[in-house]
């Protein structure tokens, strides 16, 4: 399964989260009617669309790492819209949505907390948090999404970082264990209250905010074709992509570096072997564009087909699935892709084989009767 990491600021905030199992982001920028929702609040909105029962749960202030617990479905999700019209891109006044809030752990901005998640001990919540450069050190290799912890309100972690993070928490915490007062206390009175109040209206969807960015058949932000992208393909709903077990965005697709000059790839996923969980059998990343991709956006997206191959398939390019999703393409993109979009490689030893990989494929989108469609482009 897939972890989160919630930063907190505020010792009290996060004593609140797990004790009563629920995390909301605060929005620290309000959205304007006229311009909409702003690219950074659909990042987080997206954020939350691939949340799903199972996923392991921790939390960092101050250097140092808490946990641990798992996603847990209170009706029928383990996300929500925190009250009616959270998803509408203007601002509230608390007094308007008293009636519809599920939740809020600061009374006097639970306006500004959109979005909620439910989560449960798992085992326990330990008090004792474990440093970062301990937990860094004691799987290096595992390490990749958690070094770009940086300005951001969660970040995600696929299952082998996840573990990795689990383990250095557990065996950091195994003689409380089993131990009275060495973790925090849990009540799901919460979870309780929110289950009686959640109508259809708080479940999570992209509708409001892809019509919101609407400008004809194309949306005016990436971020929010992203969005899209992952409520799709965490449901498993766009065939032309096929299903995929860990979907991801904004992963970081460069040697360690200045966050800020990192390469991030809009989309990143895989799939397991199927009835074979964990072993992994193939690698999605897409590559997004609002408008016309041209023949650098393409040169662009094998960058990070050159960078699964090296650092998660171990040479086999045939792991990877790659697409290049936009409006429409220019010529450079139609006439190049075959002589760029290729990579000859060899695998195994004994003997050692050559194969050509040409996986990259082409996807039109078009916003048409409020819903986000792809097509495959065959040129």
């Amino acid at each position: 399964m897939a972890g989160y990491i919630f930063l907190f600021n505020d010792i009290k905030a996060l004593h609140k989260a797990v004790e009563s199992g629920v995390y909301s982001t605060i929005f620290n920028t309000e959205p304007n009617i006229n311009r909409g929702w702003l690219t950074q609040h659909e990042g987080t909105f997206a954020d939350y669309s691939t949340m799903k029962e199972g996923d392991d749960v921790y939390f960092f202030i101050e250097r140092k790492i808490y946990g641990i617990g798992k996603m847990i479905n209170v009706g029928p999700d383990c996300k929500y819209f925190n009250f009616v019209g959270a998803d509408i891109p203007k601002s509230f006044l608390s007094k308007d949505i008293q009636n519809s809030l599920l939740w809020s752990d600061l009374r006097e901005k639970y306006a500004r907390q959109r979005m909620i998640c439910t989560f449960k001990p798992a085992p326990q919540f330990f008090k004792e948090g474990v440093d970062m450069d301990d937990v860094l050190t004691s799987d290096p290799a595992a390490f990749k999404v958690i070094r770009a912890l940086w300005k951001l309100s969660f970040i995600k972690m696929d299952d082998i970082e996840s573990q990795a993070l689990r383990n250095s928490i557990l065996k950091f915490n195994e003689s409380e264990l089993n131990e009275a007062g060495k973790s925090f206390h849990y009540d799901n009175r919460a979870h309780e209250e929110i289950k009686n109040k959640i109508t259809n209206l708080h479940q999570f969807s992209v509708d409001t905010f892809l019509n919101s960015c609407a400008d004809g058949h194309v949306l005016k932000h990436e971020m929010a074709i992203e969005l899209g992208l992952l409520y799709g393909l965490s449901r498993k709903e766009l065939d032309v992509f096929g299903a995929w077990d860990y979907i991801s965005h904004q992963v970081i697709a460069s040697p360690f570096k200045p966050i800020d000059y990192m390469d991030k790839m809009d989309i990143f996923g895989y799939r397991y072997i199927t009835n074979h969980t964990p072993t992994i059998s193939k690698y999605l990343v897409i590559e997004v564009k609002k408008s016309i991709a041209k023949q650098d956006d393409l040169v662009q997206l094998m960058k990070y087909v050159d960078w699964i191959r090296g650092e998660y398939c171990h040479g086999d390019y045939s792991m990877i699935s790659s697409y290049l999703v936009a409006s429409d393409f220019d010529d450079g993109v139609l006439e190049n892709k075959e002589l760029l979009a290729r990579r000859q490689y060899v695998i195994g030893t004994k003997p050692p084989k050559s194969k050509l990989w040409t996986e990259l494929r082409l996807v039109k989108y078009k916003y048409l009767s409020e819903k986000l469609n792809f097509d495959l482009v065959n040129p």
